[in-house]
């Protein structure tokens, strides 16, 4: 794990880059990208646009009946599977564009594993539909709903689906050339296309969870006891965010393998906790 370009950026060390990774530079932040869509599906529930407990339906031409809201896709309680059929190989999301996710939603009903609100299993599927939704009911991409509703009001710039690939930072293969990252930008990207830059995901990581500059944070994020935390994963990136009452913490590392980054994050956070 020593050898792998990582960033730590936290309450309680100064900010740690190791092995060329580049805090300013954009990376992949995987399914971090939910708890930002969650963000903005509260933000638009507040104004009055809609309401968490919806029917999918109202937005989406899901067949009527299923039971599913808003409120189950944020909180994983949809009874829908992970993934959508036809994810595999070396770029998986690639042909998941909205032709693919029209498909699924007009047989929603063949798909729940379980009745809606009845189990949690977390589903990316789930927030493909949940940003599709935002989309429909507002007539706005989503992108642009992401800026009016979560980066604007917390200032944050150095965020985008499709950066330009000179400010981009990818994990590298044994000779050196950028190793070729995973197609996001389709139906998938509220579930977790997103890049940004590691200050720009810390910023926005203390802005929801310690300031709570929008209000409480957004049902996409997880909990474990006093820890808000989300973690996420693509080919070649992964990221931990967690916050607790005395401190917060974002580790990136330019390696697809998340169970090391989330222990990198947690032992981190464990250790400042008993320090204090």
């Amino acid at each position: 794990m020593s050898r792998v370009p990582t960033c730590v950026i936290s309450s309680f060390q100064a900010p740690r880059v190791l092995h060329g990774h580049d805090p300013d530079r954009f990376v992949q932040i995987g399914s971090l990208t939910k708890p930002l869509t969650a963000t903005v599906l509260t933000a638009l529930a507040g104004s009055g646009v809609l309401a968490l407990d919806d029917p999918l339906e109202r937005f989406l031409p899901a067949p009527g009946g299923t039971g599913i809201t808003l409120r189950h896709l944020a909180e994983h309680t949809s009874g829908l599977p992970r993934l959508p059929a036809g994810i595999r190989g070396r770029d998986p999301y690639a042909g998941f564009d909205e032709r693919a996710l029209d498909a699924v939603v007009r047989r929603l009903d063949t798909l729940a594993t379980a009745p809606a609100g009845s189990t949690e299993e977390y589903s990316n599927l789930g927030y493909a539909l949940l940003g599709a939704a935002l989309v429909a009911a507002t007539r706005t991409p989503y992108e642009e709903l992401l800026r009016r509703h979560v980066l604007g009001p917390l200032g944050v710039t150095d965020v985008a689906a499709d950066p330009p690939a000179d400010v981009r930072l990818c994990r590298r293969g044994l000779f050196g050339r950028p190793r070729r990252t995973w197609t996001m930008t389709g139906a998938i990207l509220p579930a977790g296309g997103l890049w940004a830059t590691p200050r720009a995901t810390a910023r926005l990581v203390t802005g929801l969870l310690v300031e709570r500059a929008l209000g409480e944070p957004a049902p996409g994020w997880q909990r474990s006891g006093r820890l808000l935390w989300h973690n996420g994963a693509t080919r070649g990136a992964s990221v931990f965010a967690g916050a607790v009452p005395r401190g917060w913490i974002l580790v990136h590392r330019l390696s697809g393998a998340s169970a090391a980054t989330d222990k990198l994050g947690v032992d981190t956070l464990v250790s400042f906790a008993r320090s204090s």
